[in-house]
């Protein structure tokens, strides 16, 4: 199929019309808003947070504005484990907040927000000979630990079961890929796990368009200040003003590039990318132990696509500049082949690796005191009022975004600078959510929950759009074409990096660049 046999496509469905992004709607609503009457809130930046600082404020009534220079999760929210924590780790370093928080948020999204894309993992800790008898008895009380906070948090046992010891047969029969040798049994833990942390931050976005909130891919903030935002559009390099009543700088990483007194402390975690038939069948993920250290795993995450990650490092990076897209260091590469092989009974090769990934997570710097690996930074959120007026939030991490939002909002509403009601986003389920539609492949309802129909049904206008974009892949072409239509794909890396993650293998990427072309010349 090429760019000029473009099968004709069935119009989008009224349900989703008004949370529909499109090329359209953006060229639309830049125009009414760069020069255009004040709105209530402006944001800079659509990762997670920023996308959830729109929704909570449109949610709210208010007028929203949410800008990003690049695409929807073009930063560290789409770099993430995948992982909905439920605090476990902070729990081990006293920081119960946090910890607490973090349960709270998990039963949040995988209760009522976005139950479609969230579900319950389960985690293998192999315990062999490299795992002491007193640090499984450690592991297993921290395990404990975390099951009373999904009790506090008041997320039932059906959505995260109880954890467990396993027999050495048990252990091996959800990890085949284990060493037998010396294995003396396992613990099975369970914690929350999203089919794709860019598609959230779609999700999130998509339900704020909803709700009123004009999201602007490819529009870059040149200045700050509480009154608004001098902007560029990245696409045509025209440059206005956008004016607002109140400003939220989420930008992450970038964010003191924006304004002054904010300090970051970059962290990178690396996950590589194994072809699934390399370990074989994972029923269960896989914690395990960095040796030596006490209270720090290399995860072992089986995918829906058949893919595997391996991952993380907590490394903190040097230097003032932040890259748009992090290298990944063959140190780190090394660090996570060498843990593996301490429990691994197939052997991982560097050539195995199909394609690796870096995020960098956007710590706040304590200063002083704080010289230390980012690896002990606190995972706290910070909210702070620059001297001109400028909200920004910053630190936290992935599971907390709703939480981030909602604070980042309040003190906009505390300050007067807006006037709402409270957050409703507990509450509030994204696009997708809801009842699962019957006859659809189940690969595509947990990635759209009850929009997989209408991604399904758009097959019926050609037998092509059914057909994977590339062979072993099940992403199909319908896919792309959706995310054309309804999630604001611009270009071909917004489709094969964020849409979808076949980006993440460059041959596989390579051998989709013509179909996502032509869904970028049909589908919009």
């Amino acid at each position: 199929m090429t760019a000029s046999t473009v099968p004709a496509v069935p119009a989008a469905l009224p349900a989703t019309a008004s949370t529909s992004l499109s090329a359209v709607r953006r060229t639309r609503e830049l125009a009414t808003t760069v020069g255009g009457p004040a709105v209530d809130v402006l944001v800079v930046g659509l990762g997670a947070t920023g996308a959830g600082v729109a929704l909570d404020a449109a949610s709210r009534g208010l007028s929203v504005a949410a800008i990003d220079a690049h695409d929807l999760a073009f930063g560290t929210s789409r770099w993430s484990s995948k992982l909905i924590h439920g605090g476990l780790r902070y729990l081990a370093a006293g920081q119960f907040d946090v910890a607490y928080e973090s349960a709270v948020e998990r039963g949040v999204l995988m209760e009522r927000t976005a139950p479609h894309l969230v579900r319950a993992q389960p985690f293998v800790l192999p315990l062999t000979p490299l795992v002491s008898r007193g640090g499984a008895a450690l592991a297993w009380a921290g395990f404990r630990a975390g099951d009373a906070l999904r009790v506090a948090a008041r997320t039932a046992r059906a959505t995260l079961p109880a954890p467990r010891r396993l027999t050495a047969v048990e252990t091996c029969r959800l990890a085949p890929a284990l060493r037998n040798a010396g294995l003396r049994g396992g613990l099975l833990s369970w914690d929350g796990r999203l089919v794709d942390d860019a598609r959230l931050v779609t999700a999130l976005a998509r339900t704020a368009a909803g709700r009123g909130a004009r999201i602007l891919t490819r529009v870059r903030a040149l200045e700050l200040d509480g009154s608004g935002a001098r902007v560029r559009d990245v696409l045509t390099g025209e440059e206005g003003v956008i004016r607002a009543r109140a400003v939220v700088n989420a930008a992450g990483v970038w964010a003191g590039g924006l304004v002054d007194g904010v300090r970051i402390r970059p962290s990178r975690g690396t996950h590589l990318v194994l072809r699934g038939d390399l370990l074989g069948p994972l029923p269960a993920g896989l914690h395990i132990p960095v040796p030596g250290e006490t209270n720090r795993f290399v995860l072992v995450l089986p995918q829906d696509d058949g893919r595997v990650y391996v991952g993380l490092t907590d490394e903190p990076v040097e230097g003032t500049a932040v890259p748009d897209v992090p290298e990944v260091p063959e140190t780190d590469i090394g660090f996570l082949l060498d843990v593996v092989g301490t429990a691994l009974g197939v052997p991982v090769r560097r050539a195995d690796v199909a394609g690796a990934f870096a995020g960098l997570r956007p710590l706040l710097d304590g200063g002083a005191g704080s010289e230390g690996g980012t690896a002990d930074l606190s995972r706290r959120h910070a909210v702070l009022t620059s001297s001109e007026g400028v909200v920004t939030v910053v630190g936290g991490k992935l599971t907390t975004y709703r939480r981030m939002a909602q604070d980042a909002v309040d003190t906009l509403v505390a300050g007067g600078r807006v006037a709402a009601g409270p957050s409703r986003t507990a509450s509030l389920p994204l696009v997708g959510a809801g009842p699962a539609p019957a006859g659809v492949p189940r690969r595509l309802v947990r990635r759209y929950g009850t929009e997989a129909a209408a991604v399904h049904a758009l097959g019926a206008a050609d037998p092509e759009l059914r057909e994977p974009v590339v062979p072993g892949y099940p992403v199909t072409r319908a896919e792309l074409w959706w995310g054309v239509r309804h999630e604001g794909a611009l270009d071909v890396a917004d489709l094969l990096d964020r849409r979808c993650r076949l980006g993440l293998v460059a041959g596989e990427r390579d051998g989709a660049v013509g179909a996502a072309r032509e869904a970028l010349s049909g589908g919009g």
